[in-house]
């Protein structure tokens, strides 16, 4: 793993969400505060707020994206791009996992979306594959960040 890759699943071990640990692993690289990533990623972690959306560490993922390849305004040549390089990260994640979508991905279906934090202890890290996705995410991003140097 690199060192991108290791930061978020450090961080993720450590009790931040899955979108926390991806995009504030790159919180340096963004140049920004690690608590603030922390912070700005906190509503993206299980699923979007455990609505078991898209995947918090794919959100983070795109947050990285964004912060470092993303368009300020709307110029749709760059709005195409900027979507292309997205959609090909979301790609590449299905095509390890099968899909982006949380509930899909902890075959949590008929889960009813719950506010309450799932307790972090050896029984989650065994069960959840959460950390996978983390990893995963990250992983894909650092990728990104070489290829495009």
């Amino acid at each position: 793993m690199g060192k991108y890759t290791d930061k978020a699943c450090e961080l993720f071990i450590n009790d931040a969400n899955c979108a926390q640990a991806v995009f504030a692993a790159f919180a340096d690289k963004l140049g920004l505060d690690e608590v603030y990533a922390l912070k700005l990623a906190s509503s993206f972690g299980g699923g979007m707020g455990r609505l078991r959306e898209v995947c918090g560490a794919v959100s983070g993922m795109f947050m990285v994206a964004g912060a470092i390849y993303g368009y300020d305004y709307n110029d749709n040549a760059k709005k195409k791009e900027h979507y292309a390089l997205i959609q090909k990260l979301a790609e590449k994640f299905t095509a390890e996992h099968g899909t982006i979508i949380c509930r899909d991905l902890l075959k949590l279906a008929n889960e009813i979306p719950s506010p309450v934090p799932t307790k972090r202890d050896a029984e989650f890290y065994k069960t959840r594959p959460c950390l996978r996705f983390v990893e995963t995410a990250a992983k894909l991003m650092e990728e990104l960040i070489e290829e495009k140097n």
